[in-house]
């Protein structure tokens, strides 16, 4: 006497949709970046003080930031549009306020003139901003 023990088709069936939708849920999350925004983030804050010194004695661009964000930026370049790039590593740790001065070298930013900047992380984030020479 020969006995088959097996699931019936219609349970077989139920088990691959459940299956089918838990794997759907979990690609479209992680394609959609859903799970990557309960943990912690780093959020940069440009102040509207910041400016670029554009004397002939010391060209520099002064950062007013904030990490207004749950986890630390790293800070590894600023670009400042049609006049320079700027290689850096700088750690600004949450809730943490600084004024950061880095030298613009031998460009020559035009007083009174707007300039976008754009501040990019380690993390993959840019903040873009805008600020006046002076």
């Amino acid at each position: 006497m020969k006995l088959n023990k097996a699931i019936s088709p219609i349970l077989a069936t139920v088990i691959l949709i459940a299956v089918t939708l838990v794997i759907a849920i979990g690609v479209i999350g992680w394609i959609m970046g859903i799970w990557g925004t309960f943990g912690a983030t780093e959020t940069i804050q440009v102040f509207a003080d910041s400016y670029i010194n554009a004397s002939a004695s010391g060209k520099e661009l002064r950062l007013h930031i904030k990490n207004a964000g749950t986890a630390s930026a790293v800070i590894y370049k600023i670009e400042v549009l049609g006049l320079t790039t700027i290689t850096t590593e700088y750690t600004l740790i949450p809730g943490n306020e600084t004024t950061l001065s880095v030298s613009l070298g031998n460009v020559s930013p035009v007083p009174g003139t707007s300039y976008q900047i754009k501040i990019y992380t380690k993390a993959g984030n840019v903040y873009p901003a805008t600020i006046i020479a002076r």
